[in-house]
């Protein structure tokens, strides 16, 4: 689950580095599912092990209280890591430094779509804070505190009524999305809508949740199935690779009918068909447990650096999303787009600093502060709070 939520970080960056030509490599060009279900589902099976075990032995009304503890972290999240942003481009824009420095004469507050932000305080301001202000760059958040906040929900309906009951209001959430019938608002001065709609995109997270949960079974792995899923994600390629459905006018034309079924906003059921596939496929890749990944070799140690990543998601997401403008902007001083070097450069660094962030993160939560000291070093402390040992 680490690795694969690590991969997805990794993507995310690539997919949010504005520009960038190594967009077209990433799953999203290949399939209609991409990152976001790799994030979103795999939260789903983090979350199912961080508060499931809270349900079970607290009772829901404890484990609701830590669902709304999350959520209020991941809320407070969402608005900082917008206000870091945009205060950051609109600096930068206000400053002139880049058009002096390089010749620079991108608006890259325009871009994000943020002057709205500025010139529409009254609204936009209540807005960022009530989650009716949602620019796109900054969509998946919301839909995850959403999501969160149906996971009592889920709980309560598969005590009281078991695993059906579970899966029945998935299916009923998931329609709701994709007839339309509950949406959320992402502008207040417009009808656009979240660009995820947390109602669709449950499905995913639940699926992964149900699978951690023990509410849905391990699929059997044998060679009829496997089969089926290469042969379902090979013949998806043509309708998602634009290399392929521009050539034909025809792929064109039964993409564009199809476009209800793949519809990223409201999860259109083929991206969830899609996805499955794939992920029973790299199930069986890693085995069981990871079993494949784990090596003692130099692609066990690369693996456990994705690893890390992944541990620590939440954070990295935040960071990767301002690294990826940072990274953006300097590529764009040195007119580096088109070039292989700059742009390599540009995506590497992303993920150097996306794998620092990783490790800080991770050395903070191990609050190293508390460990007690051994040797020399409680000797030096004793001797500075004026506490010498006797002899």
């Amino acid at each position: 689950m680490d690795f694969f939520r690590g991969l997805g970080m990794f993507i995310i960056y690539i997919a949010h580095l504005p520009n960038n030509s190594w967009t077209l490599w990433i799953p999203a060009r290949f399939g209609f599912s991409d990152a976001t279900e790799i994030f979103v589902f795999c939260s789903g099976m983090a979350s199912a092990i961080a508060f499931g075990a809270v349900f079970e032995m607290r009772g829901w009304m404890m484990g609701t209280a830590r669902i709304l503890y999350r959520m209020w972290q991941v809320y407070w999240a969402h608005v900082l890591q917008f206000l870091v942003i945009a205060a950051g481009l609109v600096a930068i824009q206000q400053s002139g430094y880049l058009e002096e420095c390089c010749g620079l004469t991108e608006n890259y507050v325009t871009k994000l779509n943020l002057w709205h932000f500025f010139n529409k305080t009254p609204d936009t301001l209540p807005g960022l804070l009530t989650l009716t202000y949602v620019p796109n760059y900054f969509d998946i958040l919301p839909m995850y505190i959403v999501i969160l906040a149906l996971i009592p929900v889920m709980m309560a309906a598969h005590r009281f009524a078991g695993r059906g009951a579970v899966f029945a209001l998935m299916t009923v959430f998931w329609l709701a999305a994709t007839f339309d019938i509950i949406s959320f608002p992402a502008e207040p001065w417009s009808q656009r809508e979240w660009f995820f709609n947390p109602l669709g995109w449950q499905l995913v997270f639940f699926t992964g949740f149900a699978f951690m949960r023990g509410w849905i079974p391990a699929p059997p792995v044998n060679r009829g199935l496997m089969l089926a899923a290469v042969v379902l994600v090979l013949i998806t390629i043509p309708l998602a690779w634009f290399r392929v459905y521009r050539e034909f006018e025809m792929l064109s034309e039964i993409r564009l009918a199809l476009r209800p079924f793949w519809t990223k906003t409201d999860f259109g059921i083929f991206r969830y068909i899609h996805f499955l596939a794939l992920a029973y496929l790299a199930w069986i890749a890693v085995g069981a447990k990871g079993r494949y990944l784990v090596t003692d070799n130099a692609w066990g140690s690369v693996v456990r650096v994705i690893q890390k990543v992944g541990q620590q998601s939440l954070a990295v997401f935040l960071a990767s999303l301002v690294i990826a403008q940072a990274a953006g902007i300097l590529r764009d001083m040195v007119w580096g787009r088109g070039n292989p070097l700059i742009v390599f450069l540009a995506n590497a660094g992303g993920f150097a600093a996306l794998i620092a962030v990783a490790y800080a993160v991770g050395w903070f939560k191990g609050q190293p502060w508390k460990r007690k000291p051994v040797g020399e070093a409680s000797l030096k402390e004793a001797r500075y709070l004026g506490k010498q040992p006797a002899e």
